[in-house]
């Protein structure tokens, strides 16, 4: 009753994810494009067709549960007497019978469990992808993010190199600087427009990786996104191993296809006992041709009993050791699969702790510094204490400062999808009130 009521739960959960698509599927059918992280995920989950294909993968192997329940189709054979068979109480013209197999005990049962298992694991299949793409999206969004800041302190130091081309003009021509003040400022200005035009065409393959994961257009326009500020997680090691040992949807996905192999098992050995039929058989009978006979023209009716014989036992016995032998690889690999996540969580731990501490070294001390540095060195230079070679320096140090910081807060969000992707599940994280534009 238990398994029953799972195939059913199985089964609805596919006609709810329908039933949901159809329904907010005409929400994003508009030329409106996405512009909140939000609206990105939404968007793709409903138009992504690699997604669509995972879920029809699904939807497919649930329906193999309806087939596995089912019995073989029934049997009509129909025979004509080319020569009638002549007997006391008539002869017999045609013959007429219907027959039903039922599988040996358990066989449905087995059958039915692996089919359940193995849509299980489509299932899970389907949330794995979900996760990818959902990862795709992030990591595009902030790649995207990060450009956009990127482009607007490229810009802003652009104009204050202008400042410092100005102020060397006016030194040389009062006499208070030499020449190649000006020029550096020059190729350094010329430096600047050169980066800044890089950074601006940086945009076309990040629309264009963006349009592609929420199939759209490669070359369709993307508004710049608006950027979102979340909070650091709090990580407990052993208790985001313990989660992704229970949520991820790989290994999950391996679980039941151990299922699968377990329930084929089972199958395999039933193969060695025979299944069996009933079926009823007619026969017309015409009148007898002498007089007086009892019983003359009755149609006979006979029950029938079949049993398949089950002696090609090699066979069967190699398909329990196949069965066997799936059950030991899905095992395997789900362990594999296991120690390499793990692994790979460790990776992405030290990534994303890095880029947090990387964030606050910028953010807090670096990049203020960086700032104080720029204001004193310009004030030095107008005052005739430095060279231009130390403001110009000066500069460089903070537009590197402000750009990995940038880099830095881009990376965290990044990580941070990545680590949601392999648990298999969001991890706990505030989000405050989005910037305008």
């Amino acid at each position: 009753m238990e398994k029953t009521h799972s195939r059913r739960s199985l089964m609805a959960a596919v006609f709810c994810v329908l039933a949901f698509s159809s329904s907010v599927a005409a929400d994003l059918t508009d030329a409106n494009a996405p512009h909140t992280l939000d609206e990105y995920l939404r968007h793709a989950a409903l138009h992504n067709p690699g997604l669509k294909a995972a879920f029809e993968r699904w939807k497919a192997a649930v329906e193999d549960i309806r087939q596995a329940e089912a019995l073989p189709d029934p049997r009509f054979t129909y025979g004509y007497f080319i020569e009638e068979v002549e007997t006391r109480v008539g002869p017999q013209r045609q013959r007429l019978g219907i027959s039903q197999v039922f599988p040996w005990f358990g066989k449905i049962e087995a059958r039915t469990d692996a089919a359940t298992a193995a849509a299980r694991a489509a299932r899970q299949q389907y949330e794995a992808k979900k996760l990818k793409l959902f990862f795709d999206v992030e990591d595009g969004f902030y790649e995207y993010v990060y450009l956009r800041s990127a482009i607007e302190i490229a810009r802003e130091n652009l104009e204050l190199v202008k400042h410092f081309e100005e102020v060397a003009r006016t030194r040389y021509v009062t006499a208070e600087a030499q020449h190649p003040d000006v020029v550096r400022a020059q190729i350094e200005l010329a430096t600047l427009e050169d980066k800044l035009e890089a950074l601006q065409e940086m945009r076309l393959p990040v629309v264009a990786r963006l349009n592609a994961v929420l199939n759209r257009p490669l070359d369709s326009e993307l508004p710049w996104p608006r950027r979102q500020e979340i909070e650091r997680l709090e990580v407990d090691r052993s208790q985001l191993f313990a989660r992704l040992r229970r949520s991820n949807p790989e290994l999950r996905a391996k679980h039941f296809e151990r299922e699968s192999a377990r329930s084929r098992i089972d199958l395999a050995k039933k193969k060695f006992y025979p299944d069996f039929g009933v079926g009823v058989d007619w026969i017309q009978t015409d009148d007898a041709s002498a007089a007086g006979v009892g019983d003359s023209g009755k149609d006979p009716v006979i029950l029938m009993f079949s049993l398949n014989l089950p002696i090609w036992r090699k066979s069967y016995k190699a398909a329990e050791l196949q069965a066997r032998a799936e059950a030991r690889r899905a095992a395997s690999e789900q362990k594999d699969l296991e120690n390499s996540l793990i692994a790979r969580v460790e990776e992405v731990l030290y990534d994303y702790e890095d880029s947090g501490r990387k964030e606050e070294l910028f953010g807090k001390v670096l990049v203020p510094k960086a700032e104080e540095l720029l204001g004193v060195s310009e004030a030095a230079y107008a005052a005739g204490t430095i060279d231009f070679l130390s403001l110009i320096d000066a500069e460089h140090t903070l537009l590197r400062f402000r750009l990995q910081r940038e880099r830095a807060w881009a990376n965290r969000q990044q990580k941070t999808a990545e680590l949601e992707m392999l648990v298999g599940a969001e991890l706990p994280r505030a989000v405050s009130t989005p910037k305008g534009d």
